[in-house]
């Protein structure tokens, strides 16, 4: 997780623009979405929609088919979906059929408050007693009356790190347990065909992910968030760590599960084209349901004009150019 990344009130991440490939069938039964959809984290709110037409311009003929989101993990009120923007992608994504919404969602309330592990530990037991279903299913009611009752919802991402509350390692039997509660409370909404996302992040980090997976009967799509680092690492060792990109195909196969990349970019490697070559190559053979690059500096190709060489490797790559 790049440390960038910062879930603030009222200003929150997201949005990507993805273009699509062969269409396949949802697993919420919803509309048919992008199957290889690529795109970039390009804004999160009305002027992050807008920005989906000039990275289309960019990377040259494409069709905008799926916008990304992180709900504020900063208190249950914006958990719960508070935050305005939601309505800008709901507004979005129903103006054609074809869309599809990508949300992140946070666990847990201080989501970025570096609390303690005996907190954390707690605080899991807690969501996977129920204390906490009312939020999810609020959030649930909120996405359906707004209209995007399919929604894919990224639940506690990165959960094998140490950046937020939500993280597994305190207590995986009782972050699992939690995850699934989740699941369960928001499919009982009225109306809603949602997707439930499980992202680790690429190696082992605090702990090995699959020590944190739900179950497939919570699961709907594997991701990982893969960034270019540790310093000197390269892509084909990305690859083959444990734990890894590949360790990632294989652990979705075993469990009847498309993948995904919701987070990769540039990072401690610099310009690093070969990494941006191998990334899109990886993604022609895996043939994810959709991966979105991070746009902003250190990681970005389009918006941050300090990685030419990478910009020019992934313009080509999607254009179809090289």
């Amino acid at each position: 997780m790049p440390p960038l990344l910062r879930v603030v009130v009222g200003a929150v991440l997201a949005a990507v623009a993805l273009v699509a490939w062969p269409s396949c069938a949802p697993l919420g039964g919803g509309p048919p979405v992008p199957a290889g959809a690529f795109g970039a984290y390009v804004g999160y709110d009305g002027a992050g929609v807008r920005r989906i037409a000039g990275l289309d311009g960019w990377v040259g003929a494409a069709t905008p088919r799926v916008g990304r989101a992180y709900l504020p993990g900063d208190r249950w009120s914006n958990i719960e979906g508070a935050p305005g923007y939601l309505e800008h992608w709901a507004r979005w994504r129903t103006a054609r059929a074809d869309r599809m919404f990508v949300l992140n969602v946070p666990m847990l309330e201080r989501t970025e408050e570096r609390l303690p592990d005996a907190v954390v530990r707690e605080e899991l037991r807690a969501g996977a007693r129920g204390a906490y279903d009312g939020h999810f299913r609020a959030l649930g009611r909120r996405l359906v009356g707004l209209g995007v009752p399919d929604s894919v919802l990224v639940v506690g991402w990165e959960m094998n790190g140490v950046t937020y509350t939500h993280r597994c390692g305190p207590d995986p039997l009782a972050w699992k347990a939690y995850w699934a509660r989740i699941a369960t409370a928001m499919r009982s909404v009225p109306g809603q065909r949602f997707r439930f996302e499980f992202t680790p992040s690429r190696g082992r980090d605090a702990v090995p992910w699959t020590d944190c997976y739900p179950g497939d009967a919570h699961v709907d799509i594997v991701g990982m968030d893969a960034y270019d680092q540790p310093a000197g690492m390269s892509f084909e060792e990305q690859v083959a760590e444990p734990y890894g990109l590949a360790a990632h195909v294989r652990f979705a196969a075993e469990h009847g599960k498309p993948v995904s990349y919701p987070e990769w970019g540039l990072f401690r490697n610099g310009d690093n084209a070969v990494y941006v070559r191998g990334m899109l190559g990886w993604f022609a053979r895996q043939r994810p349901l959709y991966q979105t690059v991070t746009d902003y500096c250190p990681h970005g190709v389009w918006r941050c004009r300090d990685n030419p060489r990478a910009s020019a490797a992934y313009r080509a790559g999607v254009s179809g150019t090289r």
